[in-house]
């Protein structure tokens, strides 16, 4: 692994977090939405990460079969929870059914804070990756002096 494939490696871990951050923040800015352009109250999203190569298919051809086994990360695709919805009551509300009932998202603010730490503490680390790799080629060039 060369030095570039390591920031590669980091810098796709950073955008993959950063995807899963704003999926984050959408899912708590909508945890009271009961109408969308798409009709009906907000659905919870979660991405779905997916293992990538990093290197075109030519480069991939060139490297040994040791090297081939490295590789990024990348959102493959972010799904709609298909949890059912939290019903309230709540008779005064403009999109209260004839009961009193509002259909709001069923979205656990706790569930959604401990996600947003897990994918802070892993785009901090891919930040470290990235810093010790900057300082590990530092070092080399350093040395070559």
């Amino acid at each position: 692994m060369d030095f570039m494939t390591a920031l590669d490696i980091g810098a796709s871990g950073l955008s993959a977090e950063r995807t899963h951050l704003n999926i984050i923040s959408m899912n708590l800015a909508n945890v009271n939405t009961t109408r969308t352009p798409e009709g009906g109250p907000y659905r919870r999203k979660s991405v779905v990460f997916q293992a990538t190569p990093l290197d075109s298919p030519f480069t991939k051809a060139m490297r040994s079969e040791l090297e081939r086994e490295v590789q990024g990360v990348k959102v493959s695709g972010v799904v709609t929870d298909q949890r059912p919805l939290r019903r309230a009551y709540d008779p005064g509300h403009p999109d209260a059914d004839g009961q009193g009932y509002v259909s709001l998202p069923d979205i656990n603010v706790v569930e959604e804070m401990a996600n947003m730490m897990t994918a802070l503490r892993t785009y901090e680390a891919n930040a470290a990756t990235i810093s010790s790799a900057k300082a590990m080629f530092n070092k080399a060039l350093e040395l070559g002096r």
